[in-house]
């Protein structure tokens, strides 16, 4: 009899004797799943997963591929490309160095018009870059953290053009109309700029609540509604400058303005500090309070909201009310901080509008807002400058805006284009076969 054991018998892994291994369809349901269970994820590469999911990377991903759509717009519209254009085939060379120097001299002009002038005689006044973007970004950061806060309710509140204008008719009606001492001028003119927000856009919000009108159809109203009262009352004796040529207000005292951070060398005012203060602010009542919380679950699902006992009336009264309010101190920080000069009804400048975009960008949450109100910003500073210096159309900044959100709304898309992984995606499972004296992996 031979002493060799068969291989049915031998461990395929150390080569000793041993009972066979059962075939994998052999194997109890149960212990199966065990089998083809993923291996153990360290940490380290679970972190960089949810980096490469996270909504952060995927905003930098769609403000990437908007630049190069922006790119594509300039190259298109310089006229050393189309004239290049004309003799492609002779010469391709020329074409290609005809976009980079358009598309490169543009993004240069870009960066230096909204962060730092590197042809400016010293840093003190290169830096004067940055100034402006800020100063540029202080309402888009206000007004976007309202229409952020009503979107985690569930609200969209498109209504930020009327809550500027009457939070600068109130705002500017205490600025000029009042004496006050200083400071105490200023304090009560930025509140009353917060309560002529809050109380234009709690109409919205007790409409909604009561009547089940839709917020986004009554904004737009009260839209109309705010332009053509203050048009009116710039008609008015009681509103309009005195010997004023166009429809404008008296300028603002000075005890209510905001005073300049740097001097008056630069443009930053204290409006930055105050929105700031209210990102802080924001995140705090919707991460940490129990009206955050409130709002939070109304904006997930108003029906269960409602069935666990919260009044999502209330939640949508004082969702608007805050919204506005913030949107309200947007239309403050014009009227005391940029335009002291007195005020039309362009006091909104399109930023009730652009704060959308701004709210979109930073995916509703405070510190995104606040960083996607800068990026805003910068895009309107340097833009100026591109226009300045290479006679880049200032609509192609409009473009990379549009072309931003279009990407942030459409998250597979950008995953698609960048190979992300979807949120919550872990690596596959390893699949784990038995055979016969061995495990294959």
């Amino acid at each position: 009899m031979s002493d060799q054991i068969p291989s049915a018998d031998v461990d395929a892994v150390t080569g000793e004797p041993g009972a066979a291994e059962p075939a994998l369809d052999q194997i109890p349901e149960e212990q199966r799943a065990d089998a083809e269970a993923p291996a153990p994820e360290s940490r380290s590469r679970r972190a960089l997963r949810e980096i490469a999911s996270g909504s952060v990377l995927l905003s930098v991903c769609s403000i990437i591929v908007a630049l190069i759509v922006g790119g594509v717009f300039i190259a298109a519209t310089n006229a050393q490309v189309q004239e290049a254009l004309g003799y492609f085939l002779a010469r391709p060379g020329d074409t290609f160095a005809a976009i980079a120097n358009a598309v490169g001299g543009a993004y240069s002009a870009l960066f230096q018009g909204a962060i730092y002038n590197f042809n400016s005689p010293d840093f003190a006044t290169g830096i004067q870059s940055l100034s402006t973007t800020l100063t540029f970004a202080t309402p888009l950061i206000a007004a976007g953290l309202g229409v952020a806060l009503s979107f985690r309710v569930g609200l969209f509140n498109i209504g930020g053009q009327g809550q500027m204008l009457i939070a600068a008719l109130f705002a500017g009606l205490v600025g000029f109309k009042l004496d006050l001492p200083p400071g105490l001028h200023l304090l009560i003119a930025v509140i009353a700029g917060l309560v002529g927000g809050a109380i234009w856009a709690a109409i919205a919000g007790v409409l909604k609540a009561f009547t089940g009108a839709h917020e986004v159809i009554v904004t737009i109203m009260l839209n109309y509604i705010a332009l053509n009262l203050l048009n009116y009352l710039l008609t008015t004796t009681w509103l309009r400058a005195p010997g004023a040529n166009d429809p404008r207000t008296p300028p603002t005292d000075p005890s209510a303005v905001f005073p300049k951070l740097f001097g008056n060398g630069y443009s930053l005012d204290i409006g930055i500090i105050l929105v700031v203060v209210a990102t802080v602010i924001v995140w705090w009542l919707l991460e940490r309070s129990s009206l955050g919380f409130r709002f939070r679950a109304v904006g997930e699902n108003p029906n269960a909201a409602r069935v666990a006992g919260i009044s999502v009336r209330a939640v949508y009264i004082w969702a608007m009310v805050i919204s506005g309010a913030l949107v309200g101190l947007a239309g403050a920080t014009q009227v005391l901080g940029q335009i002291t000069s007195g005020f039309g009804s362009d006091i909104d400048a399109g930023i009730g509008f652009s704060a959308i975009t701004v709210a979109l960008l930073g995916r509703s949450r405070p510190f995104g807002v606040l960083v996607a109100g800068i990026l805003i910003g910068a895009f309107q500073a340097g833009g100026f400058a591109m226009q300045a210096a290479d006679n880049v159309p200032v609509e192609v900044i409009a473009i990379i805006q549009s072309v931003t959100v279009l990407f942030i709304a459409a998250p597979p898309l950008v995953r698609a284009i960048f190979r992300l992984p979807a949120p919550g995606a872990t690596r596959r499972p390893v699949k784990r076969t038995r055979t016969k004296g061995a495990v294959v992996r």
